[in-house]
């Protein structure tokens, strides 16, 4: 279904806050361009924390409507876990009424993969901290929790590609464990073609068969998506 909330105006084309929340960093852009900026996360940081944070960044910055992108499971622009990486207090927290416009909020790595979305069926994997997984499929846009299913040993797919899994094996077991991973959802998933993201992406200097690399900054593009285009159900 389409999301529900929509531009307060369908005339005037509204400037989009786009914030991007992520285990070390919440980055925020607006659609008139600039430069982003960034404010430290981590383990301390709240819901609230967070609001006032980015009231502190945006300050200056004029906008209509705000996109976010939260790091767990997302369902009618809600929180609905709360973050492996970060404080407590986001479950079922109000960002529309504590930022005082319409809010759409949608898991992470689905926001980075709608903003990398080029049509047909995209797989998005998300290389960072943990391993963001999403869908979209002819401008359908589903976010999935492949990170968790089982892998080896009765570790999960995260276990291996996530940080720790990088840190504990090294570097080149690592890259072979996402080529198998990868090949795996491949065939599984039979997506036109896969976009890897993530800070640790930049650890491969060979992509698998039927990848491209994709760029954290597609986050924000996929949050002005979200209010931009209509053919895009969520």
């Amino acid at each position: 279904m389409m999301t529900k909330n929509t531009p307060p105006d369908e005339d005037h084309r509204p400037v989009i806050l786009s914030i991007d929340v992520g285990g070390s960093h919440v980055k925020v852009l607006t659609s008139n361009g600039g430069v982003e900026r960034k404010v430290e996360s981590g383990p301390n940081m709240t819901a609230t924390s967070m609001v006032s944070a980015v009231q502190a960044l945006i300050v200056d910055l004029s906008f209509d409507v705000i996109s976010i992108g939260y790091p767990g499971p997302v369902r009618n622009d809600f929180a609905f876990e709360e973050p492996v990486n970060l404080g407590g207090g986001w479950v079922g927290f109000d960002f529309a009424k504590s930022f005082g416009k319409p809010v759409k909020m949608v898991n992470d790595a689905l926001m980075q993969a709608i903003g990398s979305y080029d049509g047909g069926r995209m797989l998005f994997l998300g290389l960072g901290t943990g391993l963001g997984s999403a869908m979209v499929i002819e401008n359908v846009a589903q976010p999935m929790e492949l990170a968790h299913l089982s892998h080896k040993k009765g570790r999960s797919f995260e276990d291996y590609l996530g940080e720790l899994g990088l840190e504990k094996r090294g570097k080149k077991k690592w890259r072979r464990h996402v080529f198998d991973i990868v090949s795996r959802m491949r065939a599984a998933l039979q997506p036109d073609y896969i976009v890897l993201g993530g800070g640790n992406v930049d650890k491969l200097d060979i992509l698998p068969e039927a990848c491209r690399r994709g760029d954290n900054t597609r986050a924000f593009e996929g949050g002005f998506r979200l209010w931009r285009d209509a053919s895009l159900v969520i």
